[in-house]
């Protein structure tokens, strides 16, 4: 990432919109990142100098905040200055459809084709930043939106009656993009006994107190359950920097405990259905939405409450996808809940990726409710294991650096596609789901397609007992990653298991 590259990525994309659009519009927005305002206003340079209309917010955004602005603006597309969750030293560009959604795999191919088609020096059209926004071409996004984003999100609340909103929150941003609105939606809900992790407040792309700023690593909370300690507090929320993850910690007597992805996920499915029986506004035929990779426990509590599950792809556009071809059939409001293992949650439509912003809310008020009613979410989380058996699940990431390190992993692939084992930590493998190659294999030698799903390098063994791992390539950076769901009669049970299965694939993973 350097002014060069970004010039070119916006050309290209330039190009693609005013071939596909007759009078093209693109919103944009940046996080905390070193370099991300910068990488914006070039952005906005070329698309202005190509007869783009340019709206862009004037300081920086949650990332689900442009989500909304590309619908509200009536845009064609739109990015994102962002690196996510990942260490300091990367940054990126997240391209947007009209539909606010990440885009999918024909509209990045045909993309990438028209990028590639720009000459880095020569191919490029800028106009300065302040011209264009002396001509017109190019103007801050209003405050409404802002404004009228975060009243959506309030209009999410799903509890009727009073509950004690009183609870202690420590919330850190981790340096990035969620202060302004996380901190504002929840004292506009009612939650104001909230304080900010001070080290970890003001925007900056170094995140000198957490160098991994991912609230999935324990480290990047550490200076959190430090404030909660010393506050005796109820909650820790972080968001990542551009603010469409959460993480979550709560008070377990005097520790804290943290929850994965799939925890606060599957409290999340149960709470909404909970709360739309309870005010008999449950939709007809809902749905929720989850990736392959995210726990299967989320469909045994479904059924319970007569939900369908959706699954898809990893990667939350494959869940705003589906919530845009719901509301291509114009039954939007079926849509309850999309989540995946990696602290992505949305529970509303009008944003079409994971929205920290909406997921802090509903969180607290869920935790709220929990606690007007005499028990905790550490306490549900519990019944809800009784009730549908314990599920552990886990994430582990391989480093493979450089192009000997992709061979690497490209061969670990191929072996696992072609020379899969028998049984992985003693499970008998039952079947195998290769997605490059759209088949399902059961261990009897029947095969079947999978479809509905695009092709993707990922193989899920389903290991039986609703047990299962998946591996695949990251799509952002040079690792393998590894996800273990393992079911069992308890978590001592389940982690011996998860620990052989892992060991097992480590193994093969180090195979010459």
């Amino acid at each position: 990432m350097n002014i060069y590259t970004v010039a070119k990525a916006s050309q290209g994309y330039a190009d693609y919109l005013n071939a596909e659009c007759a009078s093209p519009v693109v919103a944009i927005a940046y996080d905390s990142r070193i370099n991300s305002e910068r990488f914006a206003h070039i952005s906005a340079e070329v698309f202005a100098a190509n007869g783009i209309k340019v709206w862009i917010y004037h300081e920086l955004m949650p990332t689900p905040a442009l989500s909304y602005a590309v619908r509200k603006l009536s845009c064609s597309g739109g990015i994102v200055i962002t690196a996510s969750h990942n260490p300091s030293k990367y940054n990126g560009y997240k391209v947007y459809g009209s539909d606010g959604g990440q885009i999918t795999s024909d509209a990045a191919n045909a993309i990438l084709k028209a990028i590639d088609q720009v000459d880095i020096f020569d191919g490029v059209r800028r106009i300065p930043f302040e011209k264009g926004l002396k001509d017109g071409k190019i103007a801050y996004i209003p405050e409404g939106v802002i404004s009228s984003y975060l009243s959506q999100i309030s209009s999410l609340a799903l509890c009727r009656e009073p509950i004690d909103k009183s609870v202690s929150i420590i919330y850190t941003p981790l340096n990035g993009a969620g202060l302004h609105c996380v901190t504002r939606v929840l004292q506009e809900n009612g939650f104001t006994n909230v304080t900010v992790v001070k080290e970890q407040e003001k925007p900056d792309g170094t995140f000198p107190t957490c160098p991994y700023p991912n609230p999935e690593i324990k480290e990047a909370m550490a200076l959190g359950i430090e404030y909660a300690k010393r506050l005796q507090s109820d909650l820790l929320l972080a968001t990542d920097p551009d603010c469409d993850r959460v993480g979550i910690a709560v008070r377990n007597g005097e520790t804290y405990e943290l929850l994965n992805g799939n925890e606060v996920g599957i409290l999340l499915l149960d709470y909404i259905c909970k709360m739309r029986l309870k005010y008999q506004n449950m939709p007809e035929r809902p749905v929720a939405v989850k990736t392959i990779v995210t726990t299967d426990l989320a469909k045994k509590i479904a059924a319970a409450y007569g939900v369908e599950v959706i699954e898809v792809l990893t990667g939350f556009k494959y869940i705003g996808e589906q919530i845009g071809l719901l509301e291509q059939r114009g039954e939007e409001e079926r849509f309850l809940l999309g989540f995946e293992e990696s602290y992505g949650y949305l529970t509303g439509t009008f944003v079409r990726d994971k929205d920290a912003v909406n997921g802090a809310l509903v969180i607290c008020e869920m935790f709220a409710y929990y606690k007007s009613q005499g028990t905790d979410i550490l306490e549900v989380l519990k019944a809800l294991y009784q009730e549908y058996g314990y599920n552990l699940t886990t994430l582990h990431s391989y480093q493979f650096e450089g192009e000997q390190g992709h061979q690497k992993m490209q061969k670990f692939m191929d072996m696992m596609r072609n020379q899969t084992p028998e049984e992985l930590g003693g499970l008998r493998i039952e079947t195998v789901e290769d997605y490059q190659k759209q088949v399902r294999m059961y261990a009897d030698g029947k095969m079947e397609r999978i479809t509905g799903l695009p092709q993707s390098n990922v193989l899920k063994f389903l290991l039986g007992e609703g047990s299962y791992c998946v591996v695949r390539p990251s799509g952002t950076e040079p690792k393998l990653k590894l996800y273990v769901s393992i079911s069992g009669a308890d978590k001592e049970d389940a982690a011996a298991t998860e620990h052989q299965v892992t060991e097992n694939i480590e193994e093969l993973l180090n195979k010459d």
